[in-house]
């Protein structure tokens, strides 16, 4: 096939999948997933699987997770969503994306299946129910040794959760996405620990204590041991280094000084903690009790990163795209930009889903922002720009927001206005308010990535 022919069929297909039912359209049940998977053989049984859910940092912290599982010899699957340029980068083997052709074959394999288990169930499948059996498929076929399985909402009756992980992750819980989840931090710990299976292992960030409380009767009802940030694991030292943060850790099995993270803020120090402390439980609950080899888990720390999470995207001035999209990742970005970076002047340019908590999204921003210009993302459920700014106008005052109709324009605007006034190497431009923003933000400043 000419590179030509594959690059269409790629579209075509991923057309055909995005043409189903959206992520935002939830149905809470795992019928037409198991349905689709029993008649595929039940592919996501050929592996073992960490399980990560939370409300924030599930991301950063299942990419940690795959690259100390990388270091350790292993070869990794992994499923995170959502993405940022392309689709392929939520179904990712050895810390590589699928490949168009592996996309393509994938979906052309499984396609009689799924339209099989279309007509067995009362709906279609949806685009994420899709996504993930394809990514089971993927890594049974591969074979993987361990997949590293981001839920996308919720928990219990997420599409991924017809796993039975060996270790459960569960990062920190805010109240988010309440249009499909209950509106208390109990109701979403409820929810969400319902990844936590029979005999596995529970590594728990730092919570709530009503989360926390709420996760530990579920772990004990079950069965399952729990490890706890602050308890058993935890970060015991940081600083500032260029390029990200040395930080210490104090895993189950054993102490891990001097590593080197090329990410910023306390957020991310904490999101390793948990990582090593999932790869230590998951070495124990195959019988290796020994620990981490040190030099490994500084190596393996030290090669990792997360697109789209402070992300330096230019430079002069330096231009960041973060995917905060909610009240409690936006306190935690705010915190760690203003703790690493140091800017004389910044500028921010945001667009937020009309589904979310803006004020709660915009609050945190106010002390660190000089100006912010309000705008648009390329999702249909980004908030226009006029009721975005309606809205900025009370929190910044009138003087300081700026209205672009478009993201590219936005981030121009938001560029003259840092060079203009800012001192120079001093100036800068964070680019933030929804994972869609941060992909748009690194696709316009950094190419289409396809």
């Amino acid at each position: 096939m000419s590179e030509d022919r594959a690059d269409a069929r790629y579209a075509e297909v991923t057309a055909q999948i995005l043409a189903r039912a959206p992520e935002t359209d939830i149905d809470p049940r795992l019928d037409r997933v198991r349905t689709l998977l029993d008649l595929l053989g039940d592919p996501q049984r050929n592996f073992r699987v960490i399980h990560v859910t939370g409300t924030n940092g599930k991301t950063s912290t299942a990419r940690m997770i795959d690259a100390l599982m990388r270091a350790r010899g292993l070869r990794t699957g992994r499923y995170t969503s959502p993405h940022l340029r392309t689709v392929r980068e939520r179904i990712v083997v050895d810390g590589e994306p699928v490949s168009q052709e592996r996309f393509v074959e994938t979906f052309d394999d499984i396609r009689p299946y799924i339209e099989m288990a279309d007509a067995m169930n009362d709906a279609p499948l949806s685009f994420f129910e899709i996504l993930t059996v394809m990514a089971y498929a993927v890594f049974a076929d591969t074979p993987v040794d361990v997949a590293v399985v981001e839920v996308g909402m919720g928990g219990r009756w997420d599409a991924t959760n017809v796993v039975d992980g060996d270790v459960a992750v569960i990062t920190p819980i805010g109240i988010d996405h309440t249009e499909y989840l209950p509106d208390t931090v109990e109701g979403i710990a409820e929810e969400k620990a319902g990844i936590i299976k029979p005999d596995s292992i529970a590594v728990v960030a730092q919570q709530p204590v009503a989360a926390a409380e709420v996760l530990l009767r579920n772990a004990s009802e079950v069965g399952a041991r729990v490890a706890r940030e602050g308890l058993e694991f935890g970060v015991l030292g940081r600083e500032v280094a260029v390029g990200g943060q040395q930080i210490a850790v104090k895993g189950l099995t054993g102490s891990y000084d001097d590593l080197f993270l090329p990410m910023f803020g306390a957020h991310q120090a904490s999101n390793a903690a948990v990582a090593v402390a999932a790869v230590e439980a998951f070495a124990a609950a195959g019988e290796d009790a020994a620990g981490l080899d040190p030099a490994i888990v500084a190596e393996a720390l030290a090669g990792v990163d997360s697109p789209g999470r402070l992300e330096v995207v230019r430079t002069s001035p330096t231009v960041i795209a973060d995917a905060a999209h909610n009240p409690a990742g936006m306190i935690a970005t705010a915190a760690a930009v203003e703790e690493a970076f140091g800017f004389s002047r910044l500028v921010g340019v945001v667009a937020i889903m009309a589904d979310k908590d803006v004020e709660g999204i915009l609050d945190p921003l106010e002390p660190l922002l000089d100006e912010i210009v309000v705008t648009r993302n390329s999702s249909p459920r980004s908030l226009d720009p006029e009721s975005l700014a309606a809205i900025a106008v009370g929190i910044f005052g009138e003087d300081r927001v700026h209205l672009a109709p478009r993201l590219d324009d936005a981030i121009d605007l938001a560029v003259g206005r840092a060079e203009a006034e800012g001192e120079f190497g001093g100036s800068g431009v964070l680019v933030t308010g929804s994972v869609v923003t941060a992909g748009d933000a690194v696709h316009l400043l950094r190419g289409a990535g396809e």
